[in-house]
């Protein structure tokens, strides 16, 4: 299959050397005329040929064309369309800034695309996440968050309130690829899962992939949530302050040198550990976290760009405490080689680490773990003619896992130092692929990725005589290896496709394939991630996850395209897909390999959704009907399961109506059936009081369903020409009819209402757990 897409890339390149006698190159960047942002994913349209090229990621655009007069149209949705009328003798370099459009009320449009763009685009599985709707629905204490419009979109599922955890078509939390300024974020949650990391005030983009994925990406099995920061202001100086129930923040933007280069720089911190010390109670737990970013454009074929993220949380109590955070560093170089090869060259740093501190003269300790990993990647786009655009690069990751250590501080601490060893990988791909129009009608995009994995030394292998022993493992060998040597080493080819058919200017079909390979994995056996959750690299006795996936797609556009209509449905097999024995150890364990259980997992659903566009109404509505089942040998007896995030429906709606130019009121609905869950059915006794409990089959049970209303009622600052800056307020209501939702359920002894055991204390019962009642919230936003 290789061998056959580079004949194509072969051909499409001897059949470009023909196409470009007597051809000319029009390329630029098309920018928002207020800030010089560039604009991701806008139109430039050429009216001779019918035809036209959509913006890049870094909003650069290329199309050949023969000589002649042509009049081409800029447009992205929410600004002015511009046109322009240009003779094609020579390459032009020619570069567009779009005004923001000026609607009347009843002419509201929230979306960023093109009035057809849902039914032409060549995507399928795709989300995009708008940051505007976003920040006009409720937020819990004040606070928008880009994860909880993600959890709301077909085919992602929750395992409840108070998490910033979502699965995708089947696949678990670990397998989403997170990527923040193109660098992976491995844990998004602050306030233990209640918000996540992503600040929406310095947001950008953020498109979320639940198939289709270019093969530009890897590494996960199941999703791509691809979120951008802005750049900063070029033009003037700006900026934004609010204050909310929770936490404040501050952001301010800049020209360094205008037109040529900016910065922004964004800081958010909770308080309610400061709001309580003036009630003199003591709630010592935070967050905070802080966005950078600095841009230079020298010249129209460079720019540079450096981007940061610091994030922790802190949980502090009587003789201790726990904090864990993100660091991630990316530096990006945007090339053109000449009009139609454009190139970003990405250098990308991540780390993600935890610690726990415990205070104590016998049993005080340092517990520290971390992940980091550092990948330099280089993606090429080739702009072949207004039919093809080559895509290629490469991708080299270093990645070192430090599982856990353990540092004694007690002056008579019961702990000895302990360390479990350090793990490390390379990991190296490079892809090729093609976006092809074949006709009016269809279109293609197809791909190759050559991935390959190295478990690599410094490190020390166990051989056990029975892998599978996690009771009285016997090591039979020990081997040592040294710095860089492999210790193991898997290689595998993953093919990408996708195909639009057109059937008529309000409709299309749709259809992908893909498969994906996952090298490394989560070592918990949870649903709710936690900050105490370690990873761990393919290796001996743990081999990479592998999925293929298909969807089909029918997207329709309706009454004039005020409304878009999608229709999708998937079947997922996954392999090797990674889980644990029942009641097993995964902290502190040396012989954590003898606890792995791989098998295999098999999902399918539909999914429906309808976005409503344009009127004072604006908003969208999701289903999901899916299930996801399991086969691990040595889990469950070896039987079948449902995953523990198995939810069998979900439906969401998400709308704001605009009551005038000045206010709006949002609503946000959420409902799913219950999650499956393992709980105790009776319990041994054996001698000198030791109770051993029996536990259902895996996930043999179900909780109560889910589900809660919030509303929000958000006020805009009077326009005032005389002074550059505007307020906006906003009121959320959460759980508004105080629905007690299950987040998890535990077995103890009955007991009556004043929590008196009855009866001789064999007796027992479920309780269920709930997070939030009814809550309310508000937040004020100055912007200038």
């Amino acid at each position: 299959m290789l061998r056959t897409l580079i004949q194509v890339v072969i051909f499409l390149g001897l059949a470009n050397i023909a196409f470009s006698q007597d051809k000319y190159t029009i390329s630029g960047y098309l920018k928002d005329a207020s800030n010089a942002e560039e604009l991701i994913g806008a139109t430039v349209f050429v009216k001779e040929i019918n035809n036209g090229v959509v913006t890049n990621p870094y909003g650069f655009y290329s199309i050949t064309l023969p000589p002649g007069d042509y009049t081409i149209s800029f447009s992205y949705i929410g600004y002015q369309t511009q046109s322009t009328n240009i003779t094609l003798s020579e390459d032009i370099s020619f570069n567009m800034e779009l005004l923001e459009e000026s609607t009347e009320l009843t002419e509201v449009v929230v979306t960023a695309e093109e009035e057809d763009h849902h039914v032409k685009d060549l995507s399928i599985g795709r989300s995009e996440i708008n940051i505007k709707e976003v920040k006009q629905l409720p937020a819990l204490f004040g606070e928008p968050d880009i994860i909880k419009a993600v959890q709301m979109q077909p085919g992602v599922l929750i395992a409840g309130e108070g998490t910033s955890a979502f699965f995708v078509r089947g696949g678990s939390s670990d397998q989403n690829l997170i990527l923040l300024d193109e660098a992976p974020v491995y844990d998004p949650s602050h306030f233990f899962g209640l918000f996540s990391v992503f600040n929406a005030d310095v947001i950008k983009s953020s498109d979320l992939y639940r198939g289709g994925i270019p093969s530009q990406y890897g590494g996960r099995l199941s999703s791509m949530l691809d979120v951008r920061t802005k750049d900063g202001n070029a033009k003037q100086l700006a900026g934004s302050a609010s204050i909310g129930t929770l936490a404040s923040k501050v952001m301010l933007e800049g020209p360094i040198a205008k037109e040529k280069s900016s910065f922004m720089i964004s800081g958010r911190r909770s308080y309610i550990d400061q709001v309580a010390k003036l009630f003199n109670e003591d709630i010592p737990v935070y967050y905070y976290d802080l966005n950078a970013k600095v841009n230079w454009k020298p010249n129209n074929k460079d720019r540079f760009f450096v981007a940061a993220y610091l994030g922790r949380d802190v949980l502090r109590f009587d003789g201790g405490g726990i904090d864990w955070g993100n660091k991630t560093t990316t530096f990006r170089w945007n090339h053109l080689f000449n009009e139609r090869m454009f190139s970003n060259l990405t250098l990308a740093f991540s780390d993600f680490d935890y610690g726990l501190n415990i205070n104590d003269p016998l049993e005080g300790l340092d517990w520290t773990a971390n992940m980091q990993e550092l990948t330099l990647k280089n993606d090429i786009s080739y702009f072949l003619n207004p039919k093809n655009e080559l895509s290629f690069g490469f991708q080299v990751t270093s990645r070192r896992f430090s599982p856990g250590k353990i540092t004694p501080t007690g002056s008579r601490s019961i702990f000895k130092p302990v360390e479990l060893e350090k793990m490390y990988a390379m990991d190296y791909a490079a892809y090729i692929g093609n976006t092809q129009r074949i006709s009016e009608k269809l279109s293609l995009q197809y791909g190759l990725r050559f991935a390959m994995f190295q478990h690599i030394g410094p490190g020390t292998v166990r051989y056990y005589e029975d892998p599978q022993d996690n009771l009285e493992p016997e090591i039979i060998g020990i081997k040592h290896y040294e710095k860089y040597k492999p210790i193991k080493t898997f290689a595998n080819i993953e093919p990408r496709f996708l195909a639009r058919y057109t059937l008529d200017k309000q409709s299309s079909l749709k259809a992908s394939y893909q498969r994906m390979f996952q090298y490394v994995h989560l070592i918990a056996n949870s649903t709710v991630p936690i900050p105490f959750n370690t990873w761990a690299p393919s290796s001996e006795y743990l081999r990479p996850q592998r999925a293929d996936q298909v969807a089909l797609g029918y997207f329709r556009n309706l009454k004039d395209n005020a409304y878009e209509l999608s229709t999708e449905i998937y079947y997922k097999d996954m392999l090797d897909v990674t889980d644990f024995a029942d009641n097993a150890q995964v902290f502190f364990n040396e012989n954590l390999s003898t606890e792995y259980r791989q098998g295999e997992s098999d999902s399918y659903g539909l999914e429906v959704s309808l976005r409503k566009n344009e009127g004072r109404l604006t908003g969208f509505l999701s289903y999901t009907y899916s299930k996801t089942e399991r086969r691990v040998p040595d889990v469950n007896d070896s039987q079948p399961f449902l995953a523990n995030y198995d939810r069998r429906n979900a439906f969401n709606v998400a709308a704001t109506y605009q009551l005038s130019d000045r206010k709006s009121i949002g609503g946000t609905f959420t409902y799913t059936t219950g999650r499956p869950i393992t709980i105790p059915t009776g319990r041994y006794e054996y001698g000198d009081g030791f109770n051993l409990d029996y536990y259902s089959g895996r996930n043999g049970y179900k909780m109560a369903d889910f589900h809660r209303l919030d509303l929000s009622y958000n006020i805009e600052g009077k326009k005032n020409h005389l002074r550059k800056w505007k307020t906006s307020q906003s009121i959320s209501i959460y759980n508004v009819y105080n629905r007690r939702n299950p987040f998890t359920v535990y077995s103890r002894t009955k007991q009556n209402s004043e929590g008196e055991i009855i009866g001789d204390g064999t007796e027992k019962e479920l309780r269920q757990v709930s997070l939030f009642p009814i809550l309310f919230s508000y937040a004020f936003q100055i912007r200038f």
